[in-house]
């Protein structure tokens, strides 16, 4: 509310003089008294207009309305357009803000501690087990807004998952997991490691366990998901099958069905690509 405004609604409501309304208010008592007797301007007049239609038009919409569709409904009201900044900077003095679609905090990127090169350069194809090794983080919800997440590496040659991490956090512990199950179950492979630039894969800690187990590390190219295209894949059968077929309300519900459907997806989903077998059958045949 104007100071002016506050201190002339507040005259003779408390028992407050005009001196200390003024004091509070940090305006000297002249300059209220010449506000008291200037005129307002059109311009003043048609903007109080304006928001009072604006308070109506907020209240009758529970506040859904940010300025543009505010805008919308004022041209019908006064039969002409308004100026969409006059409707946003008259909005924001009144106070009227919309409930919904609010922009979310922006995200500070921190640089990446380590790169490495797009070796893979979209060369899916390879000709033996644990030559070339996918990896990538994704998201799931549970219950009313909890947040899972599941981390995987899946082999080039025949699709399979070799191993997968399903946490409570997407921090750099669930990829390590990962990587640290992945070599355990294939002793003495050096792959190609290909995933995207996310902080787990470019931290000097992930560097040095490739490193140190002989895996060549490889990583797409900035906003080119394409690039690590068989992991996307892999999310969106995991989805599509299951995860968007049902309602989890825990976590240990929504971690069952994924164990579940990667113990399908490894033993029992046969694929085309892979002559009709599932990708450990493909595997085994290779052994």
């Amino acid at each position: 509310m104007d100071k002016y405004e506050a201190i002339r609604k507040f005259t003779g409501k408390t028992c407050l003089s005009i001196n200390r309304l003024c004091d509070i208010a940090g305006v000297s008592r002249a300059a209220y008294y010449k506000w008291m007797r200037c005129v307002p301007s059109a311009r003043e007049v048609e903007n109080k207009a304006i928001v009072e239609e604006m308070r109506t038009i907020h209240e009758a919409v529970d506040g859904t309305y940010g300025y543009r569709r505010m805008r919308l409904n004022l041209k019908r009201r006064f039969g002409r357009n308004v100026n969409h900044k006059r409707v946003r900077r008259l909005m924001r003095i009144a106070g009227l803000r919309c409930v919904i679609r609010r922009k979310r905090a922006q995200y500070i990127r921190h640089p990446a501690q380590q790169t490495a090169e797009n070796l893979l350069n979209r060369d899916f194809r390879a000709d033996a087990p644990d030559q070339k090794w996918v990896t990538d983080v994704t998201e799931f919800k549970y219950g009313a807004s909890k947040k899972a997440y599941l981390s995987a590496i899946l082999d080039l040659y025949d699709g399979s998952i070799r191993s997968y991490v399903i946490g409570h956090a997407n921090n750099n512990q669930l990829v390590f997991d990962t990587l640290d199950i992945a070599i355990a179950g294939s002793p003495g492979a050096r792959p190609l490691l290909h995933s995207d630039r996310g902080f787990q894969y470019t931290s000097h800690a992930f560097r040095y366990m490739t490193g140190k187990a002989g895996i060549t590390q490889s990583m797409s190219r900035v906003g080119k998901c394409i690039d690590n295209g068989p992991i996307e894949s892999f999310w969106s059968a995991l989805k599509c099958e299951r995860y968007y077929l049902h309602k989890y309300e825990t976590f240990d519900e929504l971690r069952h069905s994924i164990e579940q459907y990667i113990e399908f997806y490894n033993h029992e989903r046969y694929q085309q690509r892979l002559n009709g077998l599932s990708p450990l059958e493909y595997r085994a045949e290779a052994v």
